[in-house]
């Protein structure tokens, strides 16, 4: 029997804004990682990664992309999604999110996004962990621009991104060393 295989893109969502309201409201770290608008749910996200694939390789690329194409996270506080694909094609999956400048919102809304895919994973788990890494780092970014941040827990969430870090490299080499011991008992 053949397994499916896919891979899992981690996507964040920025939104490059000139108004000078939400500069001076917003520490500099948080001015692009705000929060999705509500509007814009998982329905209208697998829409609009459907079009953009239709538009980009035509029926090809909607038939070899469509078929297990599917958001399993998605968040509009963290403007965050994760994002199951097939392993083999998951680059026509980039591709639409890449040429994607504008939210498919209802027409009064026009918000120009940058859609950034920043990991790409085997893994639900480990594209899980990425996105809490990431949201760790962007609280400690906005905290210390903010700069009224408490010193003791700047420490403690530095700590943790760094240990976060470490722990998945271990995870490597502990993955590494018992796929050797099993190589070897064989």
């Amino acid at each position: 029997m053949v397994r499916v295989k896919s891979r899992y893109l981690v996507v964040n969502y920025l939104y490059p804004t000139t108004a000078s309201s939400t500069k001076d409201s917003l520490p500099g770290a948080l001015q692009f990682h705000q929060p999705t608008p509500d509007d814009f749910h998982v329905g209208r996200l697998s829409r609009a990664i459907q079009d953009g694939v239709a538009e980009l390789f035509g029926d090809y690329g909607m038939g070899m992309a469509a078929t297990s194409l599917k958001i399993n996270y998605h968040s509009t506080a963290t403007s965050t999604s994760i994002i199951r694909c097939p392993q083999a094609h998951y680059e026509m999956i980039w591709a639409a999110l890449t040429f994607m400048t504008k939210l498919p919102l209802p027409k009064p809304n026009d918000v120009p996004v940058v859609v950034k895919v920043v990991r790409v994973s085997g893994t639900i788990k480990k594209a899980e962990e990425e996105v809490i890494r990431r949201a760790k780092e962007i609280i400690l970014r906005a905290r210390l621009a903010d700069g009224n941040a408490d010193k003791a827990m700047m420490k403690d969430v530095l700590r943790s991104v760094e240990m976060s870090k470490t722990m998945d490299v271990d995870d490597a080499v502990e993955e590494e060393e018992d796929e050797e011991d099993e190589s070897e008992s064989d």
